[in-house]
This record gives structure tokens, C-alpha cells and sequence, in this order.
């Protein structure tokens, strides 16, 4: 897969992975927001107070702060996504949620620095303006006027105090304290003088004020009204205007003998509205003080304010950017795991349905519905390829029992199936042909896939052994299937019984003159031997050569009939070492030139057998060993010259082994035993024929190896068992005869 990419942001792309930007970067931006705070710090703790900040300075440090905080915590944010990919379902690099989180970052930071440097400017515009100069002196004039305001009240009532006491004082003088006249002329001052309030008070013996003569009086008590301190300060003498809780009226107190405790109280309303404005005036002017005192804290609080909400505003919205990528990558992950379900071979995974309709819903739904039909076509599969599987197992089953081999091969010629039959002609091992070349199996086969006849008699070299199988193939879809027979043994068997009937003719045709010619030429030798003299022996070698020829002759036609009459061996318990023994003795007697060496467990083995047969057998084989090494002679190699037998019983069966060192099996060993092959000048032929036939009716096997020395070993195999069972056989025959 190609990368679309351009060509410039690979190469970015591949310095980025080499040099490892992103933890260099991260460091950078620590140094730099630790940076900018220390010099902001430094920046808003010095000066004054009241010193306010200029708004562009202002604005350009919380920017200046603002930028590698936000970008501190997109990195944090990048390895959060990172972390939170790779414990998903989904793993990987988490280039999702990295992008989610970049892509609502600068969403999220660019308007929000946007707005947080106008509300930056309009605040610091704003605060500025409220603590001018203009605003100043606004608010101190207030002060002022209200100041005034209350001075001139409390002039007003101090003079009036001042005139009054020396009126009052008259008054007590003319008319005394209690009398009621006294009483009217203090309505006279309180009317004259516009006062509200105007009250005598004297003090107890015990210190208690007393109320002697009043106008107005409303229900607060005397104490309220001339407190404690304002008597001490009033018998130190002079005037005292008196700071109460009611805020509604100015007071005044003056004592009226110095000798006597005589006191007089007056006090006039004042206008609500201007009290109530010189007291809002004086709270703003207190308020304005306080915040000027602090102005430029709260200018510093205002913008770190600001600063905390925008970092609240990029963390909310990186938190939405790894809730939305995990909203996006868990139905991924739900996909991820149910298609790695699928593949481990559990196709009844299904993810959630999606309510929302989304195209990932839709993808869900399209995945559950290509599990269902994986399911159902494999749980069709599954049924065929039981019913094959049984299908298969049968013909398996009635082809292992079929005696002829099968083969059947594909388009490439590659073995599909073979039975237990094919591999034991072809000498294959079991179960390795499966899959592998006819060529290399069986090449005469594959041969015969190239003719045009579909029958054919093909001869196969195995393990040494020259085989003949009639082979059948039959074209089927896909390839070809190959029946063959092993017909070396009916062919055999067919030679055999055309050449018993040719050697019992032959000996009856021949057998018959062999007499007569014998008898004529004894007869000619012994009457004519003594009267013919001339010919210096002439006549007695001529009689004596067709005496001896008859004599082959005779041999001849004896082999022929003991092959074309061979009787049914008559079987017997016999120890077998003796039967051998005496074999290997008649050889030994006639050839003192040859080593004869016999090998035999003692005590000797029991075997079943026709004595007489066996024997002939063994002579035999002794025989053609002896000519082998005489052949042998012959040939000028007068090297080791020995027959030796060795008889020994291994797992139940018994090997009898006759070795010689003469010249060894011919090339064409596979025929050495059909009857009239022979490789001798006056063989017959018929040796071999008859021990193997002999060897075959004792249920036994012949095989022929080379020596590695030189010569040949013949090897007798016989199963005992068998043998045993054929004795019981014969037994119960004769019983019942």
C-alpha cells in the first residue's frame, strides 16, 4: 500500500519518528509555562497597590501563559489517547484519538483565546475608566458635599445649644425646673428655635439621669440619648454634639450649672433623602477607597480567573474529544475482537446491534449478517464434508478389502487416494503416497496414462522383483483412476501347468525309445567289444557315449516327471536339523574340495513337513551352490570355496539359509524360478521350479540375496504354526481312513 501523502510531509513524517520530537517538545513547554509564570509573578507583584496594569500588558500575559499551558495539556491529553488506544481493543498507535483530540483542541483553544483577550482588554478598559482621575474626584466631591452637609447641621445645632442654655438658664432661675411655665417656655424655644426635640435632665445621687421637664420626647430612653461618655466629657464643661445610633436627626447636650448636674437635650430632623444620599455617598466613597486599595490584586485575580476558565474550557473539551474517540472506537473494537473470533474459528459471534443508525450501526449490521451466512455455509460445509468424509471412509473401507490396488490421481498427476493393496504392490509406505507424483511412485503407471489403451499389461520393478499387473485406468472429473492386478503369479502358475503337460509328454515320448536304444548299444558293447579290434577303442567309445547320453537323457526325463508329477506332500512332525544334515552330507562326500559348513540349534527344530520333499529341496539348492563355485572355478577365481547352512528360529517361523561363494544370482533373478530358465549349459531348468514348488506347498517363502563377499544366499522361510496345524490336518485324515 502506497502512501498518498506529499512527498514533504513523509520526509517530516520520518524525521519525526527518527528524532522523537514529541518528548523534546513536552519538556520545551514545561520550560516555558513555568517560564512565563515566574515572569508574570514578577511583572503583577511589583509596583503599588493601587498601581493598575496597562491592558495590553495584561493581555498579552495571560496569552503568553495561556499558549504552552494549553499546549502542555494537549501533549498530556496525546498521551492519555495514546495510552487509552493501546488498552483498547483495537491497539495500535491511537492515531484516532490523537487526531480527535488535536482536531477539538484548536477548536476549543482558538476561540477561546479569542475571547479571553477581548474580555481580557474590555475588563482591564473597564477598570481602568471606574478608577480614573474623573471617577475619582466624582466620588471624593460626593464625600465632600456630604461632609459639609453634616458639618453645617451640627453647627447649626451647636449654636442653637449654645443660645438656647442661656435662655433655659433664665427661664429655671425666673420659674423654677418643675413648674408648668417653665414647661411652656421651653415649647416657646423648641417652636422659635425649630427644634424637634428639647428636654431638662438632671442626674441622681446615685448617677441616674432623670427627666425634668421635655417637648417631643419620643420612647428611647434617656441613656441612648446622652450617653455615658458624653457626660464625663460635659462636667469637664463646653458643648457636645452627640453621635447616636439615629441617623434621622442631629443631637446636641449642654450643662447648664456648673455646679449642678442640670443638663439640656435638643435635637432637629434633618432631610431623609439627603441623609440617606450623603450615607450611599459615603459607602461609595469608603467602597471606591477600599477597591482602589486592592485594584490591582483584583485585576491579577480577574485574569487568573480567566486563565483557570480557559484551561477548564480545553480540558472539558479534550475530555469530550477521548469520550468521542472511544464512543467511535468501541464499536471498532467490538469489530476488532469479533472478526479475531472469527477467524479462531467462532462464527456465532455477533457484535451489538447499534440503536443509532449510524454508518458504524450499519457496519455492525452488515458484519453480523455476513457472520450469520459464514455459519450457515459452513455448517453446510461442515454436513458435506461429513457425508464425504463418511463417503470416503466407505469406499476406504471396501477398497482396503479389495485384493486389487487403486490409484486415483488429479489433473497433475498427483496420488488422491491409494489402498493398503496398491501400496504393498508398489512397496510404498503407508500413508507417504498421498500427495505424491505417479512418476516418482509408480513410473511405468504414469506411463500408461499416456497410451491410448485403457488396458494394459504393464511390468513393474519392485524391490528387486520383476511384477506383471494388468492395469485399467477410467477417466474421471479431475483426474484418473487406476485399478490394477498382480498377475505374476497366475501367469506362473499358467507357465507351469503348460509345462507340466510339455515335460509329461516329453518324458512319455521320449522315455519310451530310451530303454531299447540303452539296451541295444549295452548289447552291441558286449558282444561286438571283444571282435572289434581294429578300430583302437573306437567302437567301445561310440557304445559307451550313447550309453551315457541315454543316461542324461534319462536324468532328463526324470525331472520332467518329477515337475509334471510333483505329489502332494505328506506332512509330519520331523526334526529338521537331521533332514539337512543329511542334504549338505551327500554334497560333502562327492566334493571333499569345498568347505561345507552347518549351523543348527540343539536341541534341533521340530517343523512339519514332507521329509522327502524338504530333503529334495535342500539338495537342490546345495547342488546349484556347488555348481556355482565349480562355474566358478571355471572362470579362473579359485579365491574361498564354501557352502554353509544355518538354521534358526525367530519369532515363531523357521529360516533355513544355504550360502555360497560362487558367481552370484544372474542380472534377470526375477525368473530364476519359472521352470526351463536356467544359465547352466546343461540345466534344465527345473531345479528352482521344484524347490519353490515344493517350498510354496509347505506354505513357506524363497527369497535370494546377494552376498556382499560374493556368491548368493538363499533363504528358507517357514511358518511354524501353520505347519503345525497342517500335522493335526493329516492326523485326523488318517484316523478317518
Amino acid at each position: 500500500m502506497t502512501d498518498s501523502r506529499p512527498r514533504w510531509q513523509r520526509r517530516i513524517a520520518v524525521f519525526y519518528r527518527r528524532t522523537r520530537l514529541v518528548p523534546i517538545f513536552e519538556i520545551l513547554t514545561l520550560v516555558a509555562l513555568v517560564a512565563m509564570l515566574a515572569v508574570t509573578y514578577f511583572v503583577t507583584s511589583g509596583g503599588a497597590s493601587d498601581d493598575l496594569l496597562s491592558p495590553p500588558l495584561v493581555a498579552s500575559l495571560l496569552v503568553a501563559n495561556l499558549v504552552p499551558a494549553t499546549a502542555l495539556m494537549v501533549l498530556v491529553a496525546r498521551r492519555l489517547a495514546k495510552g487509552r488506544a493501546a488498552r483498547s481493543p483495537v491497539g495500535g498507535r491511537g492515531r484516532l484519538h490523537v487526531r480527535l483530540v488535536a482536531l477539538f483542541s484548536v477548536i476549543a483553544t482558538v476561540p477561546t483565546l479569542m475571547v479571553v483577550i477581548f474580555a481580557s482588554l474590555l475588563f482591564q478598559s473597564g477598570f481602568q475608566f471606574w478608577f480614573s482621575d474623573k471617577a475619582r474626584t466624582i466620588l471624593e466631591n460626593a464625600d465632600n458635599v456630604a461632609q459639609v452637609y453634616s458639618a453645617e447641621n451640627k453647627d447649626r445645632i451647636f449654636r442653637d445649644v449654645q443660645a438656647a442654655s442661656g435662655d433655659v438658664v433664665g427661664a429655671i432661675n425666673q420659674y423654677g425646673l418643675d413648674t408648668v411655665e417653665f414647661g411652656d417656655y421651653l415649647l416657646y424655644q423648641a417652636v422659635v428655635r425649630d427644634l424637634s426635640e428639647m428636654a431638662v435632665v438632671t442626674v441622681s445621687s446615685a448617677g441616674e439621669l432623670q427627666l425634668r421637664a421635655f417637648v417631643n420626647l419620643d420612647d428611647r430612653p434617656l441613656e441612648r440619648r446622652i450617653p455615658p461618655e458624653t457626660l464625663s466629657q460635659l462636667r469637664k464643661g463646653g458643648v457636645r454634639v452627640v453621635n447616636n445610633d439615629v441617623g434621622d436627626r442631629v443631637e446636641a447636650v449642654v450643662r447648664l450649672d456648673p455646679e449642678q448636674e442640670v443638663y439640656l437635650y435638643i435635637s432637629r430632623f434633618v432631610n431623609q433623602k439627603a441623609i440617606k444620599q450623603i450615607d450611599e455617598a459615603r459607602s461609595a466613597a469608603s467602597d471606591y477607597q477600599e477597591t482602589l486599595a486592592r485594584s490591582r490584586t483584583l485585576q491579577v485575580r480577574f485574569n487568573i480567573l480567566l486563565f483557570l476558565i480557559s484551561l477548564l474550557i480545553v480540558a472539558l473539551t479534550i475530555w469530550i474529544a477521548l469520550a468521542l474517540a472511544d464512543r467511535l472506537v468501541r464499536p471498532v473494537g467490538q469489530l476488532v475482537n469479533a472478526a479475531r473470533r472469527v477467524a479462531g474459528g467462532d462464527l456465532s459471534t455477533r457484535v451489538p446491534s447499534d440503536a443509532a443508525g449510524d454508518e458504524l450501526g450499519t457496519l455492525g449490521n452488515a458484519f453480523n449478517r455476513m457472520t450469520r451466512r459464514l455459519e450457515e455455509q459452513t455448517r453446510d460445509l461442515v454436513s458435506a464434508n461429513s457425508q464425504l468424509e463418511s463417503r470416503r471412509a466407505l469406499i476406504e473401507a471396501v477398497l482396503s478389502g479389495v485384493t486389487a490396488g487403486v490409484i486415483s490421481v488429479d489433473t497433475d498427476r498427483k496420488v488422491r487416494l491409494i489402498n493398503s493393496s496398491a501400496e504393498a504392490l508398489l512397496k510404498a509406505p503407508v500413508g507417504a503416497a498421498v500427495g505424491q507424483r505417479l512418476s516418482e511412485l509408480a513410473p511405468e503407471l504414469d506411463a500408461q496414462l499416456d497410451s491410448e489403451h485403457r488396458e494394459d499389461i504393464v511390468q513393474l520393478a519392485s524391490g528387486g522383483e520383476l511384477r506383471t499387473l494388468a492395469v485399467k485406468r477410467v477417466r474421471v472429473e479431475g483426474g484418473h483412476v487406476i485399478t490394477f492386478d498382480d498377475i505374476t503369479e497366475q501367469l506362473l502358475d499358467q507357465r507351469r501347468a503348460a509345462w507340466s503337460d510339455v515335460a509329461r509328454r516329453i518324458a512319455h515320448e521320449i522315455k519310451n525309445p530310451l530303454t531299447p536304444i540303452q539296451l541295444a548299444a549295452e548289447r552291441l558293447q558286449r558282444r561286438y567289444g571283444s571282435e572289434v579290434t581294429s578300430d583302437d577303442g573306437t567302437f567301445e567309445r561310440l557304445t559307451s557315449t550313447i550309453v551315457r547320453q541315454v543316461s542324461d537323457l534319462r536324468r532328463m526325463v526324470d525331472e520332467f516327471s518329477s515337475f509334471a508329477r510333483m505329489p502332494k506332500p505328506v506332512f509330519h512332525a520331523e526334526p529338521v536339523a537331521d533332514i539337512a544334515r543329511h542334504a549338505l552330507f551327500l554334497h560333502e562326500v562327492a566334493h571333499p574340495d569345498i568347505d561345507f559348513a552347518f549351523h543348527a540349534p540343539d536341541p534341533s527344530p521340530i517343523l512339519v513337513c514332507d521329509r522327502r520333499q524338504l530333503g529334495q529341496a535342500l539338495t537342490n539348492i546345495v547342488k546349484n551352490g556347488v555348481e556355482a563355485i565349480q562355474q566358478k572355478r571355471e572362470d579362473g577365481d579359485t579365491s574361498a570355496q564354501s557352502v554353509a547352512m544355518t538354521i534358526s528360529e525367530i519369532a515363531g517361523q523357521l529360516h533355513i539359509v544355504v550360502e555360497d561363494s560362487g558367481v552370484g544370482l544372474p542380472t534377470e533373478r526375477s525368473t530364476i524360478t519359472e521352470p526351463y530358465v536356467t544359465t547352466r549349459v546343461k540345466g534344465t531348468g527345473l531345479g528352482l521350479a521344484i524347490v519353490k514348488k515344493i517350498v510354496e506347498e509347505h506354505y513357506g517363502s524363497i527369497e535370494f540375496e546377494d552376498v556382499d563377499t560374493g556368491g548368493t544366499r538363499v533363504r528358507l522361510v517357514f511358518d511354524m504354526a501353520t505347519l503345525a496345524g497342517m500335522n493335526t490336518v493329516h492326523s485326523e485324515e488318517a484316523v478317518n481312513n
